[in-house]
């Protein structure tokens, strides 16, 4: 299997991935917001500069030099020691090749390792079983379910 790598995203890297960016139906709840990704250069730059602030790292998942995902470390809380990871790959023609745990797996590393945070969260919509699966997989525990939402943790050793 090729290896991912994770790199601080840059306003470039995020163009480059939303060029090739499609929505995914299993990440919306209210499947009457969901429609097709259309690439809008303007709204890619509201998007970079609204997500990069001191709460939040953001990736691109890098397969060679191409950008396959995005991943997130937000809602960093550096005096509780924890933060919410977030996860989106960019299209099915990379999904299910284990891109999303490797990333899952050196996001978690990071976090611990580098940012020193003691728990990491996650939570998926109720449907998207593929992102539970693989969070489970990465050793993140099931806390708790809503309605809409499950919620995990994985804390270190």
């Amino acid at each position: 299997m090729e290896t991912i790598e994770l790199r601080k995203m840059t306003r470039q890297l995020c163009h480059r991935l939303y060029k090739g960016w499609e929505n995914d139906a299993s990440i919306y709840m209210d499947m009457t917001l969901f429609q097709p990704f259309v690439y809008n250069e303007a709204a890619i730059n509201r998007y970079f500069d609204l997500k990069n602030d001191f709460s939040r790292i953001m990736f691109a998942i890098m397969l060679a030099d191409n950008p396959i995902g995005e991943l997130q470390l937000k809602r960093i809380d550096r005096e509780k020691r924890e933060c919410t990871l977030s996860i989106h790959l960019q299209n099915d023609a990379v999904k299910g090749q284990g891109f999303g745990t490797e990333a899952e797996r050196k996001a978690v590393k990071y976090a611990f390792d580098n940012l020193g945070m003691v728990r990491v969260y996650a939570d998926t919509i109720i449907k998207n079983v593929r992102s539970q699966y693989v969070l489970e997989k990465v050793g993140f525990k099931f806390v708790r379910e809503d309605k809409d939402f499950r919620y995990y943790c994985i804390e270190r050793n």
